[in-house]
């Protein structure tokens, strides 16, 4: 049975925890604000010199060249910006991610305590409904174990395709500018 000290060390730990988890979050969108005035500051800089540049240009051909010139550089600096961003949001959500598996790890540990303390205690004939219940832990342990291995692995190949699908765009438009 759970005495008032345990049930108050674990209300004490679940708040400890959800502070830490908000202040993880706040860092997240910090990043994400402070990524997003960088990247304004200067998109706002190179229209300012893009700017300046088509108000000197002298016929069709140069603003041809100069339009062509902007594409390959905007297409990498935009994969950079969602690049950024991605390890932004895979980050946080890592740090979240290795949080609740500590906590998942610690509560199983306290329950299974729970689960062994009770047989100790069990009534004499109640061997088959201790083992059931330690049997049901362990099955969900181990669903738990598989799920978590799902999402890591889902995780890799969001990764991998994201890279690939960057990678792609980045190099179709400097084949497109090449062309031009």
């Amino acid at each position: 049975m759970l005495t008032v000290d345990q049930v108050m060390a674990s209300h004490k730990a679940n708040i400890e925890t959800l502070f830490g988890l908000t202040n993880k979050a706040f860092e997240g969108v910090e990043k994400i604000v402070e990524l997003n005035l960088t990247a304004s500051k200067a998109a706002l800089s190179e229209a300012s010199g893009h700017t300046q540049s088509l108000l000197s240009v002298k016929d069709a051909q140069e603003l041809l060249a100069l339009q062509s010139g902007l594409f390959q550089p905007l297409a990498e600096k935009t994969a950079a910006y969602s690049r950024h961003l991605y390890d932004i949001a895979t980050g946080s959500a890592a740090e979240f991610s290795k949080n609740f598996e500590g906590q998942a790890a610690d509560a199983q540990k306290k329950f299974m305590g729970l689960v062994d303390n009770a047989a100790k205690n069990a009534p004499a004939g109640s061997e088959a409904a201790v083992a059931i219940m330690k049997s049901t832990v362990a099955a969900a342990n181990n669903a738990l174990e598989s799920v978590q291995k799902a999402v890591k692995q889902a995780t890799e190949v969001a990764e991998a395709n994201f890279n690939a699908v960057a990678a792609t765009a980045t190099n179709a438009t400097k084949a497109t500018a090449k062309k031009r």
